[in-house]
């Protein structure tokens, strides 16, 4: 495709999705962001009616260790966007931004994470690892089962270190990413390092799943742990026992638990992670900068552990910016805020 033909198209797409958005909510007020600390005013726009109740029939395809679950939207032939959840979210954190991105001309991937949904190992042998290189591991092996050289990455969360991590140690499969809550690659060894006693408090459920007590709390109280971090991260997100329920379904993975505990007790360093992701671990905990395209978001009544954007932000050397979104909008951003998030990708993307 010749340069006027590729820029005809993009131009196409933005169209597209304002278009669409304005059949959606009425009158579109997508935001003229600024550079530096964007005020959204669109409280409608994190609570309008889901119009999908679901993604439909979910694909499966071998990729790595995985057979890995995920939902697609879009033309097979659109740039590529890879959409991360976090714990305890799932892939239906992204079921509102998955059309609208579909809508303009993106080709929309949603997977869940090992330990999620329909994800599943293919050996009873392996490991149930949740350290962060080995997330970030899985998601390159299923651009590479689906032929995918490069796409956006937007992430949330776990989903957003992940992306972090994909962004900094492979940037040539990484155009561009939208992460919530900025930069979240950490390293064993900083988090060695104690916090004031109000920081600590916010990691309780950190230091719960360090011990046996605690993974046989989550194990049997999973749904109604999960429920109570949404409260506490999202406090004035005012989610309904359907969108829990389709959510917490995905948490009846029989590897859940492993990964989930797992994953925090690996943090602390008093779980090993597996040698072969020694040197991605490395490289880590350098703490690398990215250098691809990136607009990170914070909502504004985010109850979850976060770094200020100050921070972070040096540690983006690309084109970049920062969004704070307003009116109450919480830790499952995405969800909360679909339009926002959306307009995020195709932005980062003119980027």
């Amino acid at each position: 495709m010749d340069m006027t033909r590729a820029s005809e198209t993009i131009d196409h797409r933005r169209r597209n999705f304002f278009g669409t958005a304005a059949a959606t909510v009425a009158a579109v007020q997508l935001i003229s962001m600024g550079t530096s600390d964007a005020c959204s005013k669109a409280a409608p726009f994190g609570t309008m009616p889901s119009g999908k109740s679901s993604f439909g029939a979910l694909k499966q395809i071998d990729a790595g260790l995985l057979n890995i679950g995920y939902a697609e939207d879009g033309p097979a032939d659109g740039p590529a966007v890879l959409l991360l959840h976090g714990w305890p979210y799932d892939i239906h954190t992204y079921v509102d931004v998955a059309p609208l991105l579909a809508s303009a001309g993106y080709h929309v991937i949603v997977p869940y994470f090992r330990g999620y949904g329909t994800t599943h190992f293919l050996s009873s042998a392996t490991l149930r690892n949740g350290q962060q290189a080995a997330l970030a591991a899985d998601v390159v092996a299923l651009m590479d089962a689906l032929k995918i050289p490069t796409a956006i990455f937007g992430g949330c969360d776990w989903g957003a270190r992940t992306a972090n991590i994909v962004a900094a140690l492979w940037p040539e499969r990484c155009k561009a990413l939208v992460s919530v809550s900025g930069y979240l690659i950490g390293s064993r060894e900083s988090n060695r390092k104690p916090l004031p006693p109000k920081a600590e408090l916010a990691w309780w459920y950190q230091y719960y799943f360090a011990t046996e007590r605690g993974q046989a709390g989550y194990e049997k109280y999973r749904h109604d742990f999960a429920k109570q971090i949404w409260q506490i991260a999202s406090p004035r997100w005012d989610f309904d026992e359907a969108t829990f329920n389709r959510t917490a379904a995905a948490f009846d993975n029989p590897d859940h638990v492993a990964i989930v505990i797992h994953n925090y007790r690996w943090r602390l360093g008093i779980a090993d992670g597996e040698p072969t992701y020694d040197d991605l671990e490395n490289r880590l905990a350098a703490g690398p900068v990215i250098t691809v395209p990136t607009i990170t978001l914070e909502g504004d009544a985010n109850g979850a552990p976060h770094p200020e954007p100050g921070s972070y932000s040096k540690k983006f050397s690309g084109e970049y910016e920062h969004r704070t979104i307003k009116d109450g909008i919480g830790h499952n951003l995405p969800q909360e805020a679909p339009m926002i998030f959306a307009k995020a990708i195709i932005d980062v993307d003119a980027f």
